[in-house]
Formats: structure tokens, sequence, C-alpha cells
């Protein structure tokens, strides 16, 4: 009979089931925790993998946009001047909105409504260069100090280079460098700016939240100009011109 066989082949097994030790509780819990955080970083790398492809993409379609408005905006400049010639008349185009002020003088014994105004336009220090809104209020306190500052209107190609080139932002009271969108993003980006294409489009069209954007940037420091000289002392100086 096969039954002998069978009851010596479980008790068999029985006795090497035994041999094995069980896996303690702890050490289960262990290899579960483990599994699932790696699932979850796994899960969250992948969200932000998706995100940045989605921001990029929402990035060049931005300035695909916004390159379409400035050609449009050029557009109709051009076109109005050629209707306004063809009826022998002069297009006088809109007032500029937009000003770029630098600072080019010292302000030993000034008096303190110049100081003030200076202050108000952040213009610290010689060379110091800001955007400005353009209208009555901001016009008035240009004329106050004229003889501080040299100003004027810049095109887009202007703004472009100025926050490109020198853009520096204000982040947790430090002047950063504007080298990564993700800076822009995590100040402005509860305004709708969220790379440098919104901030030049914000800046350049004085939009909705331009006082907010303006004030993320930090007045930059000019170039002199070919042929003038570094100042010695702040007080000694006086103009460039």
């Amino acid at each position: 009979s096969s039954e002998p066989f069978e009851l010596l082949t479980l008790l068999f097994n029985a006795r090497e089931k035994k041999k094995v030790p069980a896996v303690p509780e702890t050490l289960k819990k262990k290899r579960r925790n483990f599994a699932e955080l790696k699932i979850k970083r796994l899960r969250k790398k992948f969200a932000q993998k998706m995100l940045r492809k989605a921001r990029r993409k929402l990035i060049y379609e931005k300035a695909k946009h916004y390159h379409k408005e400035y050609r449009q905006m050029y557009r109709t400049e051009i076109r109005m001047a050629r209707m306004a010639r063809k009826a022998g008349n002069f297009y006088v185009p809109a007032e500029p909105k937009l000003a770029f002020v630098i600072r080019i003088r010292g302000i030993n014994g000034v008096s303190p409504k110049v100081r003030k105004v200076l202050q108000l336009l952040r213009l610290r220090q010689i060379f110091n260069g800001t955007f400005v809104k353009l209208n009555k209020a901001s016009i008035n306190m240009l004329r106050i100090v004229e003889p501080y500052i040299a100003w004027g209107y810049p095109n887009l190609k202007s703004v472009n280079e100025l926050i490109y080139k020198r853009g520096y932002g204000k982040i947790n009271k430090k002047r950063i460098a504007l080298t990564d969108n993700t800076l822009i993003a995590r100040s402005l980006g509860k305004y709708g700016i969220i790379c440098m294409e919104d901030l030049i489009h914000e800046i350049y069209t004085v939009g909705k939240r331009f006082k907010e954007a303006n004030n993320f940037l930090c007045p930059g420091n000019s170039t002199l100009p070919k042929g003038a000289r570094e100042p010695e002392d702040d007080d000694k100086y006086e103009s460039l011109r």
C-alpha cells in the first residue's frame, strides 16, 4: 500500500517547513513601507516630468502668441502711418506708456523732495535704472528730478535686452539673476506671470500687473556711456553731460 509512504512524505515536508525560519512581522512591514515609498517616489517623479513638459509647452505657446501680438502692433502702426500719408496728414502715434530711467548724478546738497522722488523711483545709486509707467503723476516726478536722471522710451528690443541680459529679481529680499523661469513662476505665478516672456510682455505693454512685475525686478546697473568716467565719490560727481 502507498499509504505509509504518503504519511512519511507528509511528515518530512512538515519537518522541512518547520526548519525554515518565519519572516518577522517588523521586517515584512519595513519591506511593505519601502515598496510603497518607492512607488510614491516614482509617481511623483513622473508627475513632475509631465508638469515640466506641460509648462514648457505652455511657455512656447505664450511666446508664439506674444510674437504674433507684437508683429500685429507693428503692422498696425505702419498701416496707420501709410493711411495718414495718403490722406495728406501726419500720423501721431499714441503717447508712450513706458519709460526707462537712469540716475546719472549724485544728490549732495539737494532738497528732501528730490531725495524722496529718487527713492520712490528706486534710483538709490548712480547708474541704477528702472522702468516707469508713464502717467501725469510719474511725469511730474520725472520733471522734479530731471537734472539727476536720463530717460527715454524703450522699444521691444531694448526691454528684451534689459531683462534677458541684466535682469535680476528680488527673491527672499535677495538680488538673484533671472537664469530660470522657475524663479519667476515662484514669485509671480499667482499673477499669471510664469516665464521671461510673460515678464517682458507685462513690462513692455504696461499690463494690469505692471506694478507687481516691476517691483519684482531689481533696479539694474546700466553700463557707463562711452567716454564717461566712474565717479570717485557720489557726492562730488556731477553729470555725464
